[in-house]
């Protein structure tokens, strides 16, 4: 059984750092997925979560939505299955609830992943 566990988050100041993790268990092919970061806000549904990066299987294709380029930075170990994104610079619009999703072939749309962890809640305040 797959599992997408999702680390780091909290309050923070804007301006100010955080890093998020995130760890897939149960899948031994970890390295022929692409895994992305979305982040969801309050009435919002699982489709209409933003994509904040995305990463390819090998780690040497990544995207980002605009509003994070410079500031976020997706990567990934897959001798650990585990992907990174450290976000920086945070400002009070970044306030969401960040999910590690993982998917076969990639994309920025929820709909091409297939699994998805709890979600780590990421605070700023001014």
């Amino acid at each position: 059984q797959v599992q997408v566990e999702e680390s780091g988050g909290g309050l923070v100041q804007a301006g100010d750092s955080v890093m998020l993790s995130c760890v897939v268990s149960g899948r031994r092919t970890f390295d022929k997925y692409a895994m992305g970061w979305f982040r969801q806000v309050p009435g919002k549904e699982r489709e209409e979560r933003e994509c904040v990066a995305t990463i390819n299987y090998s780690g040497d294709t990544t995207y980002y939505t605009d509003s994070v380029k410079g500031r976020f930075t997706i990567s990934r170990d897959n001798t650990k299955n585990t992907v990174y994104l450290p976000m920086n610079n945070m400002r009070p619009e970044d306030k969401a609830v960040y999910y590690c999703e993982v998917s076969p072939g990639g994309g920025t749309t929820t709909g091409v992943y297939v699994e998805w962890g709890r979600g780590s809640q990421a605070t700023v305040s001014l």
